[in-house]
């Protein structure tokens, strides 16, 4: 599957407001100091999407191959992403199917699931965070919190796979229109003042209502999926998370082992919690890096 994707360097975010109590985050080190002995232990993969696993907007052959080579070594590869539903259902119809056990989209709203049934058909089945009465209410709410950045915001567009989304809303900015690092905080201040909760990822600002957010989704993700409990230590040691970007902040605090790919560089002076490490390539290479990285422990 194919979108257009933020060229390097489209947006840098600003910096970060100075940390709580005066403390800088935990250094970032290199992939290659990442000890045999963490990498030993995990046993899974949760990863985003846009400038993770894409290049270009593109999961690449660098990218498949390292999913393909998971799946074959038994590693599960969850994906946890700002998407929409739509989009990560197209997703899932393509090569990748071949690995990810499931796509949480709209930052934890819903999650995908691609069964394949005796007969080869590919069903993909869906599970929401809220109820639908409750979907059909935020989905007004969310629709007017849009409107209202579109006549706020000059500049400020839908994201294009707008149409895709259920639980949430998403206003570009790198995609496929930018805006300036001042207009995104404009962006995210009048979503937050409709009560929504609001993050920035490499390519669009996100809005929804509920509690529901990355973390959320991988805890959620995997008791659905696997029967786990994400909030034990001993659970938390087998997973690694990879992502690029600001929204990927709360399972960069919530899990021992991250790893951000290179291009995270641009987002690090807005990163409050940051990853443990990080690779020398970019995007889908660095998902690769990484991959080879954990399967070169096993």
């Amino acid at each position: 599957m194919v979108c257009n994707s933020s060229a390097p360097g489209a947006y840098t975010a600003a910096p970060a407001p100075p940390f709580p109590g005066g403390r800088p985050p935990r250094p970032v080190l290199p992939l290659q100091a990442w000890p045999l002995a963490e990498r030993t232990r995990v046993r899974g993969v949760l990863t985003d999407i846009d400038d993770t696993l894409t290049t270009e907007g593109r999961v690449t052959a660098d990218a498949l191959q390292a999913l393909a080579r998971l799946r074959e070594a038994g590693v599960p590869v969850f994906a946890v992403t700002g998407r929409p539903a739509g989009w990560s259902e197209a997703l899932l119809r393509t090569e990748p199917a071949v690995a990810l056990g499931a796509v949480v989209a709209e930052n934890g709203g819903v999650i995908l699931i691609p069964r394949r049934l005796p007969d080869g058909t590919l069903q993909v089945g869906r599970s929401y965070w809220h109820d639908s009465p409750t979907r059909a209410l935020h989905f007004a709410r969310l629709q007017a919190a849009a409107q209202r950045v579109l006549r706020e915001v000059p500049g400020a567009k839908l994201a294009e796979d707008s149409p895709g989304r259920e639980t949430d809303i998403a206003i570009d900015h790198s995609e496929f229109s930018h805006l300036s690092p001042t207009d995104i905080a404009r962006v995210v201040a009048v979503l937050q003042d409709e009560g929504l909760q609001a993050t920035v990822s490499s390519i669009h600002i996100n809005g929804w209502l509920g509690e529901q957010n990355k973390r959320q989704a991988a805890h959620w993700v995997l008791r659905e999926m696997l029967g786990l409990d994400l909030s034990q230590p001993e659970e938390q040691a087998r997973w690694v998370y990879v992502g690029d970007s600001t929204n990927d902040q709360l399972l960069f605090e919530a899990l021992p082992c991250t790893v951000g790919v290179a291009n995270i560089a641009r987002f690090m002076p807005a990163l409050t919690h940051r990853p443990r490490y990080v690779t020398q390539a970019e995007r889908g290479a660095g998902f690769a890096e990484l991959t080879q990285a954990l399967l070169a422990a096993a």
